[in-house]
């Protein structure tokens, strides 16, 4: 044992010791108490001295806190805790006073029972349904935490110190914001009357590193040839349109393919809340701003884009399209912006197209579907749609090319296929080459840029396998008299 548990152990004998025997527990009524009680008492006695020692040092501390820095308000504060558990009548045992120092100081200067949640990198996203139930997620799968704030008013201060932070606001009239941690975590609130059972926070949590390439790799998101025909695809300015579902990595995978542009290239971000993490020395990033309290103020992603185009840029890259601003974008990537890349949500890079069309007409002008689909093909080059697995990983499933037009239909071509192992179903596969050649090969030649033909080369097995078809295909099946005797069949 440690020496300063033996003396917190001391300290501690000595102050029962010291009590008058009238205020000592009943040793065997608390061995009669359920253990569950008991916990709960504990606790509920905890959050109770944390809730009146925050309230002392935030009146105390906060009529100095003006003008001052972070490291010089986090030292008022330890002040100002040392104090007060010092005059205050708040027992805390020498073994605990660490603990609840961190947890008040955490609760003062931070977000509380967050802190730890989001200084777990193993931790991707963290949902809070109410103050006292907390669920996070760790390898795509969710689990519940006992962590809990105090009570419902500091879970709310939580909630609008991360969305005044970033210049957002939140109350009944507005009961609804998206916002962004200072490491660029996405951050969704929505209080009621819309949330029916009380506030919900949703926090999606990004690497303080960004993820590279090299790491999508190994996650098995990409494959080496996959990886070596995108960076082709982006240095030759082909604009790439990344869809998928909720949580399927659209962001980070746009983070990687930003990553291939060069670095003598002026590049735009917009989005609702700054996310995307650029490390080209160029990037100007533009936010999305909501009405005000009077209903005024509003800056909308369609009008960023459309500012976008007198800013000079090489690319822009949209965080991800949800409405008019499709038409925008698309317009964009026609008139000389080439290298442009946003995301959508879609089930399949086909449906991903239907809704572009969807968004399109959401603009109010009421234009032909041939009209919007020739748009559409003339302005995309690929689709690169991810997936989510049932147990958690994210990896590309179809990196498909638009070829042109048919009639008033858009023709596809998938160069790379997610394949699945026969009776292993989605959770065994692996994302190959189709073997048909791309069109767009032709017009990464003319910049000057080459892709390895074997990048393009299917695996062995499928080859073998649509050979062994294509056989199956051309084989005469033999009469039955020609395997077995007469007298068999007889």
């Amino acid at each position: 044992m440690k020496l300063s548990d033996k003396l917190a152990a001391i300290e501690e004998d000595e102050r029962v010791a010291a009590e008058p025997v009238r205020r000592r527990p009943n040793r065997a009524a608390t061995d009669r108490t359920p253990d569950g009680l008991r916990d709960a008492r504990r606790a509920s006695g905890w959050q109770d001295k944390k809730r009146k020692v925050r309230d002392l040092v935030l009146s105390e501390v906060a009529p100095k806190m003006s003008g001052l820095t972070t490291e010089k308000i986090a030292s008022e504060v330890r002040n100002a805790l040392d104090r007060i558990l010092e005059r205050e009548d708040v027992r805390v045992s020498p073994s605990e006073r660490r603990k609840f120092v961190q947890e008040v100081i955490q609760d003062t200067l931070g977000y509380g029972p967050l802190d730890p949640l989001l200084a777990d990198v193993s931790i991707t996203e963290v949902m809070c349904n109410a103050y006292d139930d907390i669920w996070v997620e760790r390898d795509g799968k969710l689990s519940h935490t006992g962590a809990a704030f105090s009570d419902d008013i500091q879970y709310r201060h939580v909630i609008e110190k991360i969305v005044s932070a970033v210049g957002r606001r939140i109350d009944e009239s507005s009961p609804m914001v998206d916002a962004r941690l200072p490491d660029g975590s996405r951050v969704n609130a929505v209080i009621p009357p819309l949330a029916i059972h009380g506030s919900v926070l949703t926090i999606r949590k990004f690497a303080a590193d960004p993820y590279t390439v090299k790491d999508l790799i190994n996650f098995g998101t990409f494959t080496l040839d996959l990886s070596v025909v995108l960076e082709a695809c982006v240095r030759g300015k082909l604009n790439v349109l990344v869809s998928g579902g909720t949580g399927t990595g659209k962001t980070t995978n746009l983070n990687v393919l930003s990553s291939f542009i060069p670095d003598g290239e002026r590049i735009l971000t917009i989005e609702d809340a700054a996310e995307l993490q650029l490390q080209q020395p160029h990037v100007i990033s533009l936010e999305a701003r909501p009405a005000n309290a009077e209903g005024a103020g509003e800056v909308k992603i369609r009008d960023l884009v459309r500012n976008a185009l007198r800013m000079r840029p090489d690319r822009i890259i949209v965080g991800e399209v949800r409405g008019g601003e499709a038409l925008d974008m698309l317009q964009a990537m026609n008139t000389g912006h080439e290298g442009s890349m946003t995301t959508v949500h879609s089930n399949s890079p086909r449906d991903a197209l239907s809704r572009l069309e969807t968004m399109v007409l959401m603009a109010g002008y009421d234009l032909p579907v041939r009209a919007i689909r020739e748009q559409i093909c003339s302005a995309l080059n690929l689709i690169m749609h991810l997936d989510r697995m049932p147990d958690g990983r994210r990896i590309v499933t179809a990196l498909t090319e638009l070829q042109g037009m048919e009639g008033d239909t858009i023709l596809l071509q998938d160069i790379f296929k997610y394949r699945t192992q026969p009776g292993d179903g989605r959770l065994d596969g692996e994302l190959c080459a189709t073997g048909l050649r791309p069109k767009f090969l032709d017009k990464l030649a003319e910049v000057g840029v080459e892709v390895p033909a074997k990048a393009f080369r299917p695996p062995a097995a499928a080859q073998n396998s649509s050979a062994s078809a294509a056989r199956l295909r051309t084989a005469k099946v033999p009469k039955i008299s020609h395997l077995v005797r007469p007298e068999s069949v007889r």
